[in-house]
């Protein structure tokens, strides 16, 4: 009788163990450590894309832009360059972004105009300007830094039968542009759905929506999305098509030279 109450115990206690490893693996994720795995999803090492940009003004009324977009990873930095071909008013206008891995490190942007027939830098005393007359400042076409911001796990939703994780990032500047954002983030793939920024008065601004996104090559892509600004009534919407994934982009395409040059 007492070796059998000497097995019942062994395997209460084996039990035990179990649910604990069960239990730590089960662990919940920090706020910080989701925004990671959303700002890290693979995308491949370079990405060509066809980019239609649609301004939408409180009346309804469109401005359409076509754009060609080219971005490859480096390692220690990320290099984008977007050629816009048409309306003709914009025609030959062209934007290039350096998202670098150094947490201390900006982004360098730069915008070419073709009536200047000169490349500008863009200064960090112009990132929360309006990025061509959409709703996209030039900082939101960067690459904010995990730990420019402190974040925290507000609380869990399911919306629609998809669980997400409710995250909101507070700037450690607190001359930065926005008081607050709040993302919402998918739990099983771990992208941001919706992403709401506060002005400087902790005001609502604007609402980034992804409408869609695709698997392309293996990886998530989003291919759909809008911009909206609350206060204005404006939006902006992009859509990617003709999407094409690690095709060799070469390095000589992301200078100042390309920019003026074009595709």
């Amino acid at each position: 009788m007492r070796t059998l109450n000497l097995k019942v115990l062994t395997v209460m206690v084996l039990l035990f163990i179990a649910g604990t490893n069960a239990n730590a693996q089960e662990k919940k994720l920090t706020g910080r450590e989701i925004i990671d795995k959303a700002y890290n999803l693979p995308t491949g090492d370079d990405q060509t894309s066809d980019l239609t940009m649609t301004l939408i003004n409180k009346s309804g009324s469109e401005r359409i832009r076509k754009i060609k977009q080219f971005t490859k990873d480096f390692g220690e930095v990320e290099k984008s360059i977007m050629f816009f071909t048409a309306p003709a008013d914009v025609k030959n206008t062209s934007f290039m972004n350096w998202s670098y891995d150094d947490p201390d490190k900006s982004d360098d942007q730069w915008i070419y105009l073709p009536a200047l027939k000169k490349v500008k830098r863009i200064s960090s005393d112009s990132k929360s300007d309006y990025f061509m007359g959409s709703d996209f400042t030039y900082d939101d076409l960067g690459d904010r830094k995990l730990d420019d911001d402190t974040h925290t796990l507000l609380r869990e939703e399911t919306i629609d039968g998809v669980d997400y994780y409710v995250v909101q990032s507070i700037p450690k500047d607190e001359d930065y542009m926005y008081s607050k954002t709040v993302t919402w983030i998918r739990q099983d793939n771990f992208i941001g759905l919706k992403k709401e920024f506060y002005d400087e008065d902790g005001e609502l601004l604007k609402t980034l929506k992804i409408k869609k996104f695709e698997k392309i090559s293996g990886f998530l892509i989003i291919t759909h999305s809008e911009m909206e600004n609350v206060q204005k009534n404006h939006r902006t919407t992009i859509q990617l098509s003709n999407i094409k994934i690690n095709t060799g982009i070469p390095s000589s395409k992301f200078t100042e030279r390309m920019m003026m040059r074009g595709i």
